[in-house]
């Protein structure tokens, strides 16, 4: 599909639905240099990310993900969000975006300027306490393992998902891992690892939004992960108008009004343009 085309289709749909509820998945960070897991096919393309079971039970899987993250973070803490990133925002002040839900835990969004946004998987920058709950920035553990693991720190990789780094065949056992402070307990990012439970409230929040919503606006995500996908189903549930713009198959195909196979960035930023045009 031509770009002109689908953005006259897109443009159409929004004004005919004008409180959307949007869902990012990880295509919408991906401008911004973040990898994805999956490739257009919603194929794994890398080695599957660490477990929740795992990273709480075994101190050896603690030790590899930090040291892994320590080199990710520096990544993730700079990164700037992409042209669709800033576009979203502004859809919110325009009021076509109601309420923005997203699978990512970068906190792109946020540092675009977007408002009402849904974490649905939790936030990398922020670290908890499994034990007593404290909360944690994400910089002040870094500070904490690049001082007592310098070699470690010393280290460069590619850059992976969520803020993972590849730095493998590597000897993990002398890195020291940071616990809270008050209680000793194991420390992890406060975002859903893989085998973790997304938090019922955010849940909650996300399926009011929706029953609020005129229609569902998928961006970036191929919906292979149910904690998205469940979306779509309760908006077919409710006859919900769904669109998508993704690079590829996703999950809901067949559930969609309108599919769009470009780069997000190709058509939100000029769909922004098109809509403040004409008042609404």
């Amino acid at each position: 599909m031509k770009i002109a085309d689908a953005l006259t289709d897109l443009e159409a749909f929004s004004r005919r639905h004008p409180r959307l509820l949007v869902l990012t998945g990880a295509g919408i960070s991906a401008a911004s240099g973040v990898p994805t897991y999956r490739d257009r096919n919603g194929q794994w393309q890398r080695k599957p990310p660490v477990q929740h079971a795992d990273f709480l039970a075994d101190h050896a899987t603690r030790q590899r993900f930090w040291a892994r993250n320590m080199v990710g973070w520096r990544f993730m803490r700079d990164a700037r969000p992409s042209p669709s990133h800033y576009a979203l925002a502004e859809l919110e002040r325009l009021g076509f975006v109601a309420c923005l839900v997203t699978q990512n835990v970068d906190g792109l969004h946020q540092r675009a300027g977007s408002n009402r946004v849904i974490d649905l998987h939790g936030r990398i920058d922020r670290v908890r306490c499994q034990s007593c709950g404290v909360d944690y920035h994400r910089e002040t553990i870094q500070q904490w393992l690049e001082q007592r693991n310098p070699d470690f720190a010393r280290l460069a990789g590619a850059i992976a998902p969520d803020g993972d780094a590849e730095v493998d065949d590597l000897d993990y056992r002398s890195l020291q891992v940071c616990d809270c402070e008050h209680c000793g307990g194991v420390l992890k990012p406060d975002a859903v690892f893989f085998g973790g439970n997304v938090p019922a409230d955010a849940v909650a929040e996300a399926a009011a939004a929706l029953r609020q919503a005129d229609a569902l606006l998928v961006v970036g995500s191929s919906l292979m992960i149910y904690s998205g996908f469940r979306f779509c189903r309760w908006a077919a549930e409710q006859a919900v108008p769904i669109a998508a713009i993704n690079e590829g198959k996703t999950r809901a195909d067949d559930m969609l009004a309108l599919k769009l196979e470009l780069p997000c960035d190709a058509l939100l930023p000029p769909l922004v343009a098109a809509l403040k045009k004409v008042d609404r």
